[in-house]
Protein backbone atom coordinates (compact mmCIF):
# COMPACT_ATOMS: atom_id res chain seq x y z
CA UNK A 1 0.00 0.00 0.00
CA UNK A 2 1.48 3.40 -0.92
CA UNK A 3 2.24 5.57 2.09
CA UNK A 4 0.87 9.10 1.98
CA UNK A 5 0.91 9.93 5.69
CA UNK A 6 3.97 12.19 5.70
CA UNK A 7 2.68 14.09 2.67
CA UNK A 8 -0.77 14.48 4.20
CA UNK A 9 0.67 15.66 7.50
CA UNK A 10 2.72 18.26 5.68
CA UNK A 11 -0.36 19.53 3.91
CA UNK A 12 -2.35 20.17 7.06
CA UNK A 13 -3.05 23.79 7.77
CA UNK A 14 -0.23 26.22 8.56
CA UNK A 15 -0.02 27.69 12.05
CA UNK A 16 -1.80 30.89 10.98
CA UNK A 17 -4.49 28.96 9.17
CA UNK A 18 -4.91 26.64 12.12
CA UNK A 19 -5.56 29.62 14.37
CA UNK A 20 -8.25 30.80 11.97
CA UNK A 21 -9.68 27.31 11.65
CA UNK A 22 -9.69 26.87 15.41
CA UNK A 23 -11.72 30.06 15.82
CA UNK A 24 -14.20 28.98 13.16
CA UNK A 25 -14.14 25.51 14.64
CA UNK A 26 -15.14 26.93 18.01
CA UNK A 27 -18.16 28.49 16.31
CA UNK A 28 -19.17 25.18 14.77
CA UNK A 29 -18.56 23.28 17.99
CA UNK A 30 -20.57 25.82 19.96
CA UNK A 31 -23.47 25.36 17.55
CA UNK A 32 -23.28 21.57 17.76
CA UNK A 33 -23.03 21.59 21.56
CA UNK A 34 -25.98 23.97 21.81
CA UNK A 35 -28.18 21.88 19.51
CA UNK A 36 -27.06 18.38 20.50
CA UNK A 37 -30.45 17.72 22.08
CA UNK A 38 -32.28 18.72 18.90
CA UNK A 39 -30.31 16.26 16.80
CA UNK A 40 -30.76 13.57 19.44
CA UNK A 41 -34.52 14.08 19.09
CA UNK A 42 -34.24 13.65 15.31
CA UNK A 43 -32.21 10.47 15.74
CA UNK A 44 -34.73 9.12 18.25
CA UNK A 45 -37.63 9.79 15.88
CA UNK A 46 -35.89 7.83 13.12
CA UNK A 47 -34.99 5.08 15.63
CA UNK A 48 -38.67 4.81 16.53
CA UNK A 49 -39.76 4.81 12.87
CA UNK A 50 -37.40 1.89 12.06
CA UNK A 51 -38.31 2.00 8.36
CA UNK A 52 -36.85 -0.54 5.95
CA UNK A 53 -34.92 0.17 2.77
CA UNK A 54 -36.74 2.28 0.16
CA UNK A 55 -39.68 2.59 2.59
CA UNK A 56 -38.11 5.33 4.76
CA UNK A 57 -40.76 7.93 3.97
CA UNK A 58 -41.06 9.47 7.45
CA UNK A 59 -37.32 9.42 8.12
CA UNK A 60 -36.38 10.93 4.78
CA UNK A 61 -39.03 13.63 5.17
CA UNK A 62 -37.80 14.55 8.65
CA UNK A 63 -34.20 15.01 7.47
CA UNK A 64 -35.27 16.95 4.36
CA UNK A 65 -37.50 19.29 6.34
CA UNK A 66 -34.74 19.90 8.89
CA UNK A 67 -32.29 20.87 6.14
CA UNK A 68 -34.84 22.96 4.25
CA UNK A 69 -35.51 24.88 7.47
CA UNK A 70 -31.79 25.71 7.58
CA UNK A 71 -31.83 27.14 4.07
CA UNK A 72 -30.63 24.17 2.04
CA UNK A 73 -32.01 23.71 -1.47
CA UNK A 74 -33.58 20.26 -1.65
CA UNK A 75 -33.90 17.99 -4.67
CA UNK A 76 -36.14 15.01 -3.92
CA UNK A 77 -36.76 11.66 -5.57
CA UNK A 78 -33.35 11.59 -7.23
CA UNK A 79 -32.05 8.56 -9.19
CA UNK A 80 -35.57 7.18 -9.43
CA UNK A 81 -35.80 6.64 -5.65
CA UNK A 82 -38.67 8.37 -3.80
CA UNK A 83 -36.81 8.57 -0.47
CA UNK A 84 -33.44 9.72 -1.90
CA UNK A 85 -32.57 13.42 -1.89
CA UNK A 86 -29.77 15.93 -2.33
CA UNK A 87 -29.55 19.02 -0.10
CA UNK A 88 -27.17 21.84 -1.12
CA UNK A 89 -26.04 25.17 0.26
CA UNK A 90 -23.61 27.64 -1.32
CA UNK A 91 -22.28 27.96 -4.81
CA UNK A 92 -19.12 27.13 -6.65
CA UNK A 93 -16.26 25.00 -5.43
CA UNK A 94 -14.97 23.27 -3.60
CA UNK A 95 -17.96 20.96 -3.18
CA UNK A 96 -17.70 18.95 0.03
CA UNK A 97 -20.34 16.27 0.52
CA UNK A 98 -21.64 14.28 3.46
CA UNK A 99 -23.78 11.14 3.32
CA UNK A 100 -26.83 10.34 5.44
CA UNK A 101 -28.31 6.86 5.81
CA UNK A 102 -31.58 6.13 7.61
CA UNK A 103 -32.80 2.59 6.85
CA UNK A 104 -33.38 -0.05 9.53
CA UNK A 105 -32.91 -3.83 9.49
CA UNK A 106 -35.75 -6.36 9.29
CA UNK A 107 -36.36 -9.18 11.73
CA UNK A 108 -34.83 -7.62 14.84
CA UNK A 109 -36.67 -5.71 17.55
CA UNK A 110 -35.39 -4.19 20.79
CA UNK A 111 -36.21 -1.47 23.28
CA UNK A 112 -33.64 1.03 24.56
CA UNK A 113 -33.18 -0.99 27.76
CA UNK A 114 -29.94 -2.87 28.50
CA UNK A 115 -31.67 -6.26 28.58
CA UNK A 116 -33.14 -8.29 25.71
CA UNK A 117 -36.62 -6.84 25.29
CA UNK A 118 -38.46 -7.07 22.00
CA UNK A 119 -41.01 -4.36 21.26
CA UNK A 120 -44.43 -5.80 20.54
CA UNK A 121 -45.64 -5.09 17.01
CA UNK A 122 -42.22 -3.82 15.89
CA UNK A 123 -40.37 -6.17 13.56
CA UNK A 124 -37.47 -3.96 12.51
CA UNK A 125 -34.76 -2.05 14.34
CA UNK A 126 -31.77 0.24 13.87
CA UNK A 127 -29.23 -2.47 14.61
CA UNK A 128 -26.66 -0.71 12.42
CA UNK A 129 -27.26 2.76 13.81
CA UNK A 130 -28.41 4.45 10.63
CA UNK A 131 -30.75 6.71 12.61
CA UNK A 132 -27.64 8.21 14.21
CA UNK A 133 -25.84 8.18 10.87
CA UNK A 134 -28.51 10.32 9.23
CA UNK A 135 -29.06 12.76 12.09
CA UNK A 136 -25.33 13.17 12.78
CA UNK A 137 -24.53 13.94 9.15
CA UNK A 138 -27.34 16.51 9.01
CA UNK A 139 -25.92 18.12 12.16
CA UNK A 140 -22.46 18.35 10.59
CA UNK A 141 -23.76 19.69 7.28
CA UNK A 142 -25.80 22.36 9.07
CA UNK A 143 -22.82 23.43 11.17
CA UNK A 144 -20.69 23.74 8.01
CA UNK A 145 -23.44 25.69 6.24
CA UNK A 146 -23.64 28.20 9.08
CA UNK A 147 -19.83 28.53 9.13
CA UNK A 148 -19.67 29.16 5.36
CA UNK A 149 -22.42 31.75 5.69
CA UNK A 150 -21.00 33.55 8.73
CA UNK A 151 -17.46 33.72 7.36
CA UNK A 152 -18.38 34.41 3.71
CA UNK A 153 -16.29 31.43 2.57
CA UNK A 154 -16.78 30.25 -1.03
CA UNK A 155 -17.85 26.71 -1.71
CA UNK A 156 -20.78 24.33 -1.48
CA UNK A 157 -21.77 21.90 1.25
CA UNK A 158 -23.99 19.08 0.09
CA UNK A 159 -25.76 16.33 1.96
CA UNK A 160 -26.94 13.21 0.16
CA UNK A 161 -29.89 11.38 1.67
CA UNK A 162 -29.10 7.78 0.73
CA UNK A 163 -31.76 5.10 1.30
CA UNK A 164 -31.49 1.33 1.51
CA UNK A 165 -27.84 0.81 2.34
CA UNK A 166 -28.75 -2.55 3.87
CA UNK A 167 -28.82 -4.67 0.73
CA UNK A 168 -30.52 -2.13 -1.50
CA UNK A 169 -27.46 -0.22 -2.81
CA UNK A 170 -29.20 3.14 -2.86
CA UNK A 171 -25.93 5.03 -3.37
CA UNK A 172 -25.03 2.95 -6.42
CA UNK A 173 -28.04 4.30 -8.31
CA UNK A 174 -27.10 7.82 -7.23
CA UNK A 175 -23.53 7.31 -8.48
CA UNK A 176 -24.84 5.81 -11.69
CA UNK A 177 -27.07 8.86 -12.19
CA UNK A 178 -24.03 11.15 -12.04
CA UNK A 179 -25.02 12.89 -8.81
CA UNK A 180 -21.43 12.90 -7.50
CA UNK A 181 -19.73 14.07 -10.69
CA UNK A 182 -18.92 17.59 -9.41
CA UNK A 183 -17.97 16.66 -5.83
CA UNK A 184 -14.41 17.27 -4.59
CA UNK A 185 -14.47 15.15 -1.43
CA UNK A 186 -16.91 13.02 0.55
CA UNK A 187 -16.92 12.76 4.36
CA UNK A 188 -18.84 9.92 5.92
CA UNK A 189 -19.11 8.16 9.26
CA UNK A 190 -20.62 5.04 10.72
CA UNK A 191 -21.79 4.11 14.21
CA UNK A 192 -19.65 1.56 16.01
CA UNK A 193 -18.07 0.62 19.33
CA UNK A 194 -14.88 2.69 19.00
CA UNK A 195 -13.56 5.98 17.61
CA UNK A 196 -11.52 5.57 14.43
CA UNK A 197 -10.44 7.29 11.23
CA UNK A 198 -8.66 4.70 9.13
CA UNK A 199 -7.80 4.44 5.44
CA UNK A 200 -9.97 1.32 5.32
CA UNK A 201 -11.33 -0.86 2.58
CA UNK A 202 -14.16 -3.39 2.52
CA UNK A 203 -15.49 -6.34 0.54
CA UNK A 204 -17.18 -5.95 -2.82
CA UNK A 205 -20.60 -7.57 -2.63
CA UNK A 206 -23.26 -8.84 -5.02
CA UNK A 207 -26.61 -10.43 -4.29
CA UNK A 208 -29.50 -12.06 -6.10
CA UNK A 209 -32.74 -13.85 -5.44
CA UNK A 210 -32.78 -17.24 -7.21
CA UNK A 211 -36.34 -18.34 -7.91
CA UNK A 212 -37.13 -21.92 -8.92
CA UNK A 213 -40.44 -22.91 -10.51
CA UNK A 214 -41.59 -26.54 -10.54
CA UNK A 215 -44.81 -28.55 -10.69
CA UNK A 216 -47.00 -29.14 -7.65
CA UNK A 217 -48.47 -32.53 -6.88
CA UNK A 218 -49.48 -34.73 -3.97
CA UNK A 219 -46.21 -35.80 -2.39
CA UNK A 220 -47.54 -39.28 -1.49
CA UNK A 221 -50.25 -40.08 -4.05
CA UNK A 222 -48.60 -38.74 -7.22
CA UNK A 223 -45.00 -37.73 -6.48
CA UNK A 224 -43.91 -38.68 -10.00
CA UNK A 225 -46.00 -35.85 -11.39
CA UNK A 226 -44.27 -33.26 -9.27
CA UNK A 227 -41.09 -31.30 -9.84
CA UNK A 228 -39.94 -29.74 -6.58
CA UNK A 229 -38.81 -26.14 -6.70
CA UNK A 230 -37.36 -26.73 -3.23
CA UNK A 231 -35.19 -29.50 -4.70
CA UNK A 232 -33.80 -26.86 -7.05
CA UNK A 233 -32.92 -24.57 -4.12
CA UNK A 234 -31.37 -27.40 -2.12
CA UNK A 235 -29.38 -28.70 -5.09
CA UNK A 236 -28.01 -25.20 -5.70
CA UNK A 237 -27.10 -24.76 -2.04
CA UNK A 238 -25.37 -28.14 -1.96
CA UNK A 239 -23.20 -27.29 -4.97
CA UNK A 240 -22.34 -23.81 -3.69
CA UNK A 241 -21.42 -25.22 -0.29
CA UNK A 242 -19.02 -27.65 -1.96
CA UNK A 243 -17.60 -24.72 -3.92
CA UNK A 244 -16.60 -22.95 -0.69
CA UNK A 245 -13.49 -25.16 -0.50
CA UNK A 246 -12.35 -23.87 -3.86
CA UNK A 247 -12.69 -20.09 -3.61
CA UNK A 248 -10.13 -17.62 -2.20
CA UNK A 249 -10.19 -17.72 1.60
CA UNK A 250 -11.14 -14.04 1.94
CA UNK A 251 -14.38 -14.71 0.02
CA UNK A 252 -17.71 -14.79 1.81
CA UNK A 253 -20.88 -16.56 0.63
CA UNK A 254 -24.14 -16.62 2.60
CA UNK A 255 -27.78 -17.30 1.86
CA UNK A 256 -31.25 -17.65 3.31
CA UNK A 257 -34.13 -19.68 1.92
CA UNK A 258 -36.90 -17.11 1.72
CA UNK A 259 -39.56 -19.50 0.42
CA UNK A 260 -39.53 -23.30 0.57
CA UNK A 261 -43.13 -24.46 0.34
CA UNK A 262 -46.06 -24.53 2.73
CA UNK A 263 -46.86 -28.17 3.52
CA UNK A 264 -44.76 -31.37 3.42
CA UNK A 265 -47.39 -33.29 1.48
CA UNK A 266 -47.46 -30.76 -1.36
CA UNK A 267 -44.58 -30.76 -3.82
CA UNK A 268 -43.66 -27.04 -3.85
CA UNK A 269 -43.98 -25.41 -7.25
CA UNK A 270 -42.08 -22.31 -6.08
CA UNK A 271 -39.02 -21.81 -3.91
CA UNK A 272 -36.55 -18.96 -3.51
CA UNK A 273 -33.09 -18.54 -2.06
CA UNK A 274 -31.38 -15.16 -1.48
CA UNK A 275 -27.57 -15.10 -1.88
CA UNK A 276 -24.78 -12.66 -0.98
CA UNK A 277 -21.29 -13.17 -2.42
CA UNK A 278 -18.30 -11.06 -1.31
CA UNK A 279 -14.62 -10.60 -2.13
CA UNK A 280 -12.16 -7.70 -1.66
CA UNK A 281 -11.76 -7.27 -5.42
CA UNK A 282 -14.69 -6.73 -7.75
CA UNK A 283 -13.02 -8.66 -10.58
CA UNK A 284 -12.60 -11.76 -8.39
CA UNK A 285 -16.14 -11.38 -7.10
CA UNK A 286 -17.45 -11.51 -10.64
CA UNK A 287 -15.57 -14.78 -11.27
CA UNK A 288 -17.09 -16.37 -8.16
CA UNK A 289 -20.49 -15.01 -9.15
CA UNK A 290 -20.24 -16.74 -12.54
CA UNK A 291 -19.71 -20.05 -10.73
CA UNK A 292 -22.66 -19.46 -8.41
CA UNK A 293 -24.84 -18.76 -11.45
CA UNK A 294 -23.63 -21.98 -13.06
CA UNK A 295 -24.58 -23.91 -9.90
CA UNK A 296 -28.07 -22.41 -10.01
CA UNK A 297 -28.52 -23.26 -13.67
CA UNK A 298 -27.25 -26.80 -13.09
CA UNK A 299 -29.61 -27.22 -10.16
CA UNK A 300 -32.58 -26.22 -12.28
CA UNK A 301 -31.58 -28.57 -15.07
CA UNK A 302 -31.00 -31.47 -12.70
CA UNK A 303 -34.34 -31.09 -10.90
CA UNK A 304 -36.49 -30.35 -13.92
CA UNK A 305 -37.35 -26.87 -12.70
CA UNK A 306 -37.16 -23.42 -14.23
CA UNK A 307 -34.83 -20.75 -12.87
CA UNK A 308 -35.18 -16.98 -12.67
CA UNK A 309 -32.38 -14.94 -11.07
CA UNK A 310 -32.85 -11.30 -10.08
CA UNK A 311 -29.76 -9.34 -9.09
CA UNK A 312 -30.78 -7.24 -6.07
CA UNK A 313 -27.67 -5.24 -5.31
CA UNK A 314 -23.95 -4.89 -5.94
CA UNK A 315 -21.33 -2.79 -4.17
CA UNK A 316 -17.70 -2.08 -4.96
CA UNK A 317 -15.13 -2.21 -2.16
CA UNK A 318 -14.04 0.99 -0.42
CA UNK A 319 -11.14 2.81 -2.07
CA UNK A 320 -9.06 4.16 0.84
CA UNK A 321 -7.65 7.67 0.92
CA UNK A 322 -4.87 8.09 3.46
CA UNK A 323 -4.55 11.82 2.85
CA UNK A 324 -8.12 12.46 3.94
CA UNK A 325 -7.93 9.88 6.73
CA UNK A 326 -4.91 11.65 8.22
CA UNK A 327 -6.65 15.02 8.15
CA UNK A 328 -9.80 13.56 9.71
CA UNK A 329 -7.88 11.61 12.34
CA UNK A 330 -6.22 14.83 13.52
CA UNK A 331 -9.62 16.43 14.04
CA UNK A 332 -11.00 13.31 15.73
CA UNK A 333 -8.14 13.42 18.25
CA UNK A 334 -9.01 17.05 19.00
CA UNK A 335 -12.69 16.23 19.52
CA UNK A 336 -11.91 13.14 21.60
CA UNK A 337 -14.03 10.13 22.44
CA UNK A 338 -17.24 9.59 24.39
CA UNK A 339 -17.37 10.34 28.11
CA UNK A 340 -19.95 8.31 30.05
CA UNK A 341 -21.67 9.72 33.10
CA UNK A 342 -22.47 7.47 36.06
CA UNK A 343 -25.83 6.34 34.67
CA UNK A 344 -24.34 5.56 31.27
CA UNK A 345 -21.51 3.60 32.91
CA UNK A 346 -24.03 1.49 34.80
CA UNK A 347 -25.99 0.95 31.59
CA UNK A 348 -22.80 -0.03 29.72
CA UNK A 349 -21.85 -2.50 32.45
CA UNK A 350 -25.20 -4.26 32.07
CA UNK A 351 -24.79 -4.45 28.29
CA UNK A 352 -21.20 -5.70 28.63
CA UNK A 353 -22.36 -8.69 30.68
CA UNK A 354 -24.42 -9.88 27.68
CA UNK A 355 -21.51 -9.73 25.20
CA UNK A 356 -19.38 -12.66 26.41
CA UNK A 357 -16.21 -10.61 26.00
CA UNK A 358 -12.80 -12.24 26.41
CA UNK A 359 -11.21 -8.98 27.60
CA UNK A 360 -12.21 -5.91 29.57
CA UNK A 361 -12.96 -3.08 27.11
CA UNK A 362 -14.01 -0.56 29.74
CA UNK A 363 -12.98 2.93 28.69
CA UNK A 364 -12.45 2.15 25.01
CA UNK A 365 -15.31 4.52 24.14
CA UNK A 366 -13.26 7.44 25.51
CA UNK A 367 -10.16 6.71 23.40
CA UNK A 368 -9.32 7.52 19.81
CA UNK A 369 -7.73 4.48 18.20
CA UNK A 370 -4.40 4.86 16.35
CA UNK A 371 -4.80 5.20 12.60
CA UNK A 372 -4.06 2.03 10.63
CA UNK A 373 -4.95 0.41 7.34
CA UNK A 374 -8.00 -1.86 7.78
CA UNK A 375 -9.28 -4.62 5.51
CA UNK A 376 -12.89 -4.67 6.60
CA UNK A 377 -14.99 -7.79 6.10
CA UNK A 378 -18.30 -5.99 5.67
CA UNK A 379 -19.65 -4.25 2.59
CA UNK A 380 -21.21 -0.87 1.90
CA UNK A 381 -22.52 1.09 -1.05
CA UNK A 382 -20.23 3.92 0.07
CA UNK A 383 -17.68 1.86 -1.85
CA UNK A 384 -19.13 2.95 -5.18
CA UNK A 385 -18.96 6.59 -4.09
CA UNK A 386 -15.31 6.14 -3.12
CA UNK A 387 -14.39 5.06 -6.67
CA UNK A 388 -15.91 8.30 -8.00
CA UNK A 389 -14.75 10.86 -5.42
CA UNK A 390 -11.98 10.94 -2.78
CA UNK A 391 -13.79 9.60 0.28
CA UNK A 392 -12.99 9.13 3.95
CA UNK A 393 -15.02 7.32 6.60
CA UNK A 394 -14.71 7.52 10.37
CA UNK A 395 -16.29 5.53 13.16
CA UNK A 396 -17.66 6.81 16.47
CA UNK A 397 -18.44 4.94 19.68
CA UNK A 398 -22.22 4.96 19.66
CA UNK A 399 -22.41 1.45 21.15
CA UNK A 400 -20.96 -0.13 24.26
CA UNK A 401 -17.43 -1.40 23.49
CA UNK A 402 -17.51 -4.96 22.20
CA UNK A 403 -20.98 -4.64 20.67
CA UNK A 404 -21.38 -6.25 17.27
CA UNK A 405 -23.33 -4.51 14.51
CA UNK A 406 -26.73 -5.96 13.65
CA UNK A 407 -27.34 -6.93 17.28
CA UNK A 408 -30.00 -6.07 19.84
CA UNK A 409 -27.30 -4.42 21.94
CA UNK A 410 -26.60 -1.98 19.09
CA UNK A 411 -30.28 -1.04 18.88
CA UNK A 412 -30.48 -0.51 22.64
CA UNK A 413 -27.47 1.80 23.06
CA UNK A 414 -28.34 3.61 19.84
CA UNK A 415 -31.69 4.53 21.33
CA UNK A 416 -30.31 6.37 24.35
CA UNK A 417 -27.68 8.91 25.35
CA UNK A 418 -24.65 6.71 24.63
CA UNK A 419 -25.64 6.69 20.97
CA UNK A 420 -26.35 10.42 20.99
CA UNK A 421 -22.91 11.26 22.40
CA UNK A 422 -21.11 9.16 19.80
CA UNK A 423 -23.17 10.78 17.06
CA UNK A 424 -22.00 14.22 18.13
CA UNK A 425 -18.35 13.10 18.14
CA UNK A 426 -18.84 12.24 14.48
CA UNK A 427 -20.71 15.46 13.66
CA UNK A 428 -18.00 17.62 15.22
CA UNK A 429 -15.14 15.72 13.55
CA UNK A 430 -16.71 15.88 10.10
CA UNK A 431 -17.55 19.58 10.41
CA UNK A 432 -13.99 20.46 11.43
CA UNK A 433 -12.52 18.31 8.65
CA UNK A 434 -14.76 20.00 6.10
CA UNK A 435 -13.53 23.41 7.29
CA UNK A 436 -9.94 22.27 6.75
CA UNK A 437 -10.75 21.20 3.19
CA UNK A 438 -12.42 24.51 2.34
CA UNK A 439 -9.41 26.44 3.63
CA UNK A 440 -6.61 24.27 2.26
CA UNK A 441 -6.71 23.70 -1.53
CA UNK A 442 -3.43 21.77 -1.34
CA UNK A 443 -4.99 19.19 0.93
CA UNK A 444 -7.80 18.64 -1.55
CA UNK A 445 -5.29 18.44 -4.38
CA UNK A 446 -3.22 15.83 -2.55
CA UNK A 447 -6.35 13.78 -1.83
CA UNK A 448 -7.28 13.90 -5.52
CA UNK A 449 -3.78 12.85 -6.60
CA UNK A 450 -3.83 9.89 -4.21
CA UNK A 451 -7.31 8.98 -5.41
CA UNK A 452 -6.20 8.92 -9.05
CA UNK A 453 -3.10 6.89 -8.23
CA UNK A 454 -5.01 4.24 -6.26
CA UNK A 455 -7.82 4.03 -8.78
CA UNK A 456 -5.45 3.67 -11.74
CA UNK A 457 -5.41 5.54 -15.02
CA UNK A 458 -7.31 2.80 -16.87
CA UNK A 459 -10.16 2.52 -14.35
CA UNK A 460 -13.67 2.47 -15.80
CA UNK A 461 -16.59 2.36 -13.41
CA UNK A 462 -19.31 -0.22 -13.95
CA UNK A 463 -22.04 -0.84 -11.41
CA UNK A 464 -21.95 -4.45 -10.22
CA UNK A 465 -25.74 -4.52 -10.26
CA UNK A 466 -25.83 -3.72 -13.98
CA UNK A 467 -28.50 -1.50 -15.46
CA UNK A 468 -31.42 -2.65 -13.35
CA UNK A 469 -33.78 -0.10 -11.80
CA UNK A 470 -33.77 0.40 -8.01
CA UNK A 471 -35.53 -2.58 -6.34
CA UNK A 472 -38.00 -0.44 -4.46
CA UNK A 473 -39.94 -3.48 -3.23
CA UNK A 474 -37.03 -5.66 -2.11
CA UNK A 475 -38.03 -5.38 1.54
CA UNK A 476 -41.75 -5.94 0.99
Amino acid sequence: MPRFTSLAAGLLLSAASLTSAAASGDSMLEYLNRHAGDYADIADAIWDNAELGYQETKSSTLLRETLAGEGFAIETGVAGIPTAFVASYGKGGPVIALLAEFDALPGISQSANPVREEVEGKNAGHACGHHLFGAGSVAAATAVKRWLEQNDIPGTVRLYGTPAEEGGSGKVYMVRAGLFDDVDAVLVWHPGDRNTSDPATSLANKSAKFRFYGQSSHAAVAPERGRSALDGVEAMNFMVNMMREHVPQESRIHYVITSGGSAPNVVPDFAEVFYYVRHPKAAELQKIWTRVMAAAEGAAQGTGTRLEAEVIHGNHSMLPNETLATAMHKRLEEVGGVQYDAAERAYADKISKTLNLSEDLTGMEARVEPMEFIQGMGSTDVGDVSWQVPTVEMGAATWVPGTAPHSWQAIAAGGMSIGHKGMMVAAKTMALTAADLYQNPQLLKAAQEEFEQRRGKDFHYEALLGDRAPPLDYRK
